[in-house]
């Protein structure tokens, strides 16, 4: 039912869509928009859904807390509620309690009522809730892996038979599409970093790194035997040998999604009961932060802008993979972003593309390494330049040559701390005096989860004061932790916030790498100088309530002496 503009003006939007939904006759959002004291602009779906039930005579709920009964979801096929959008809850008497978000279209309900023969006594709820709770208890794809299984033609070829064709031919099975289709969507969605496909004796276990950490993902028994199939889906997707499957591959797919586009890794290894797969999920269309967006300590940034004022040198940012250390330095680059620079980047992979910057992918195969490129592009007159990753001797030792003549050099670099990379670099084969000549600073850092605002409460147990007891700079700090909430998935945290470890090269600091003090002596000295330690800058966000203790000891070395 297509809404005309002066309805949808009289309804307010919110009514309109759910007229538009069968949520709402167009009869009840008239009298709806009459009778709400906030106006029809200020509707809300909840709020129209408990006046429709008030009017009907039905009951509402907002499935917080929804436990539906297992044995009730498995009388009905999964794609007919995930199509419906039906969720049964559990047995009143000879009824069935069903959650719906749509009261007039009964089609759903009828189908449901033909298959059981039993009666139906639908719950009015938020039509969010009802396909959050529909694909938490039958999990992701529940509609495809139902439908392959009713599908006799179709048969998964089994890993020790030497029938690839065949399997080349499931993969290219429309409901198998969709079902990786449905697992990418649904992974960007809860903005997942990583997907991880791993199989087991007995089921495969599909689990999105969220926030930094595995997270499980609801799926369908059944899905192990589709495993194959599965598996060489993706290798079609990212053009990789679906024959092959003795050795590790590495492949990548670009899709499309909601208008932005996302790069994906595919790492491949074989394992005892079959591929595992894992994708790592890459947004181009990230926005990007500036300096201010970081959230350093004031301290640290203007240190760090300090360092990007320089003409030469090399800034090294320093943490674990996955500790948002490219952007960082993305956001340095964003910051010295002018007509007047020559900006060149070489990275593997490219994870953001910045205006204005020309930016190039490593390719191994193509024999295009890091040392190799970093040479063509100091013959392209750059004035920055941002090396993604210092791996090896010859790597530093460009890097080194192109800050002492004149180049302003960015660049990774695996370490625990900031003063571990001097150490780390000397290691490598780089002269100690071409090393203090050369660095203008570190900077190490890591990423804590933010407690999430919607749960958000204040922590008066037993271990914070503890804590506050054994760490001076938490002593008059209050702390907080999450509840847990819909909003969260029910981990307590949202989204995540970097700390940092500045250490600008002083002069006592160059003259301890000359003198080869270990790191442990470095990081010393380089405390006196005004360094602020990892857990140092973390306890900083513990007072400010943006984290807990508990994740700044996660990610720092306690520095009393355990965690």
């Amino acid at each position: 039912m297509k809404m005309e503009p002066l309805q949808e003006a009289a309804f307010g939007k919110t009514l309109a869509a759910m007229v538009q939904a069968k949520q709402l006759t167009e009869s009840d959002a008239r009298n709806f928009a009459l009778q709400n004291e906030g106006g029809a602009e200020n509707a809300t779906e909840e709020a129209a859904l408990r006046w429709l039930a008030g009017e009907y005579g039905l009951e509402f709920t907002s499935l917080d807390e929804a436990e539906p009964d297992p044995q009730l979801l498995d009388l009905f096929p999964a794609r007919v509620l995930l199509r419906e959008e039906l969720l049964p809850l559990n047995t009143d008497g000879p009824a069935i309690r069903i959650a719906v978000s749509r009261l007039f279209a009964s089609p759903g309900l009828d189908s449901l009522r033909t298959l059981t023969g039993r009666d139906l006594r639908p719950v009015l709820a938020p039509r969010d809730a009802v396909l959050r709770e529909i694909k938490r208890h039958l999990g992701v794809g529940a509609d495809t892996i139902h439908s392959l299984e009713e599908e006799d033609a179709f048969q998964v070829v089994e890993e020790d038979r030497n029938g690839e064709a065949d399997l080349d031919k499931a993969a290219e099975d429309a409901s198998i599409i969709r079902f990786v289709n449905q697992l990418l969507a649904d992974a960007i969605s809860l903005r997942a970093t990583d997907v991880h496909i791993e199989p087991f004796d007995d089921e495969l276990v599909i689990r999105y790194r969220i926030d930094g950490l595995l997270q499980a993902v609801p799926v369908p028994g059944q899905i192990k035997r589709f495993q194959p199939a599965i598996v060489s889906r993706v290798k079609i997707l990212s053009s990789l040998n679906i024959a092959e499957k003795r050795v590790p591959q590495d492949g990548r797919i670009k899709i499309r999604v909601s208008g932005g586009e996302v790069d994906v890794r595919v790492s491949i290894i074989p394992m005892v009961h079959g591929e595992a797969v894992v994708m790592r999920l890459l947004r181009q269309d990230a926005g990007l932060m500036g300096l201010a967006d970081l959230g350093m300590a004031e301290p640290d940034r203007r240190r760090f802008e300090s360092v990007l004022a320089q003409p030469h040198g090399i800034m090294l940012v320093t943490g674990p993979t996955g500790s948002g250390k490219t952007t960082t330095l993305y956001s340095a680059l964003n910051e010295i972003n002018e007509t007047v620079r020559k900006i060149i980047t070489i990275e593997d992979p490219v994870e953001y593309q910045l205006k204005g910057i020309n930016q190039i992918q490593v390719s191994e195969q193509a024999g295009l390494t890091f040392g190799r490129g970093l040479r063509s592009v100091l013959r392209h007159d750059p004035d920055v330049v941002l090396i993604g990753e210092i791996r090896d001797r010859e790597t530093a030792q460009i890097a080194v040559q192109a800050s002492l003549t004149g180049h302003l050099v960015f660049s990774t670099l695996h370490t625990n701390d900031a003063p571990g990379a001097l150490t780390r670099m000397v290691d490598m084969g780089i002269e100690p005096y071409l090393v203090a000549s050369s660095l203008e600073a570190v900077l190490a850092q890591r990423l804590v989860r933010m407690l999430c605002p919607e749960c958000k409460q204040i922590d008066d147990s037993s271990r914070a004061q503890g804590l506050r007891d054994r760490h001076p700079a938490l002593r008059d700090a209050v702390f907080y932790k999450g509840s847990g909430c819909r909003a969260c998935r029910n981990t307590g945290f949202s989204g995540r916030r970097a700390v940092f470890e500045m250490m600008p090269m002083t002069p006592p600091l160059r003259r301890m790498l000359l003198d080869s003090a270990s790191s442990g002596e470095i990081r010393e000295v380089a405390r006196k100088e005004g360094m602020t330690s990892l857990l140092e800058d973390g306890w900083r966000l513990v007072r400010e309530g943006i984290t807990t203790p508990d994740e700044v000891l996660r990610v720092s070395k306690n520095e009393d002496g355990g965690n």
